[in-house]
């Protein structure tokens, strides 16, 4: 026992003194450090200054007032480009190449046979006019109890390409197959009337084929007119309207048979 009492002596002697407690302990130093000062001795008016990377120093305050924010958005050039560009478009019908004016015009052109033609006009690939038409004599064939619309589409395709080749190797400058399809759609207009008629009565007596003659020659004088102002094709008339003549006449005996 008398051992065991000896290391615990021993065991818990060090060199450490109650008198040290007031000293700095762990190695920290009795330096004047505002962090050792108590609460009581610090100096709050002094601004704390923040050196830690990654945090943002306000720059300025904000003056704007609650749910108002300053407004600092400017709108970018390329919106205002976007903006000005919508302005600038044409408009939509203009865009499609419907143009109702000239519609009329030409109009006017076909019902009026020894009207001058305008070249400038009836040069261009118009197709609202001669779809209108060619559904005009669909319907009013239908009235007489006849449906004869794949007759008078496949006829029409296969006249407008006859006439668009004669066109190009009879004319210098040349014709495009949309002006073709244009004008013969246009001239299909007198055709229509003469449809008309078959529905009030029949067009296989003697009345009905002189109407019907003179409706065939209404169609192809002012398809071959349209033809020559638009191509400049002086004193080829009759030999334009020839062809005409014969496309318009299958037509008509669409309408009286």
């Amino acid at each position: 026992m008398s051992g065991f009492d000896n290391f615990n002596t021993d065991f818990y002697q060090s060199s450490y003194s109650v008198d040290d407690q007031g000293q700095a302990g762990y190695g920290y130093s009795n330096a004047e450090n505002t962090y050792n000062k108590q609460y009581g001795q610090y100096d709050y008016s002094q601004p704390m200054g923040y050196s830690s990377p990654g945090v943002m120093q306000p720059q300025q305050p904000y003056t704007g007032q609650i749910f108002q924010p300053a407004q600092t958005y400017a709108s970018s050039p390329s919106q205002s480009m976007y903006s000005s560009s919508f302005e600038d478009e044409p408009p939509l019908l203009e865009e499609l190449g419907i143009n109702f004016d000239h519609i009329w015009q030409k109009t006017l052109t076909v019902l009026h046979p020894m009207k001058v033609a305008d070249g400038s006009i009836m040069n261009e690939t118009d197709l609202a006019g001669p779809m209108v038409f060619c559904l005009a004599f669909g319907a009013t064939l239908l009235l007489s109890g006849k449906i004869q619309f794949g007759y008078i589409y496949g006829i029409s395709s296969i006249g407008c390409l006859g006439m668009y080749c004669l066109l190009n190797l009879m004319s210098m400058t040349g014709v495009s197959f949309g002006c073709v399809a244009s004008v013969l759609g246009y001239c299909l207009l007198p055709m229509i009337l003469l449809s008309s008629f078959g529905v009030v009565f029949s067009l296989q007596g003697m009345l009905g084929i002189i109407i019907t003659a003179a409706i065939i020659g209404w169609c192809s004088f002012s398809a071959s007119k349209i033809f020559i102002s638009a191509l400049a094709m002086d004193g080829q008339q009759l030999l334009v309207a020839y062809p005409c003549a014969l496309l318009y006449g299958v037509f008509a005996l669409i309408s009286v048979f």
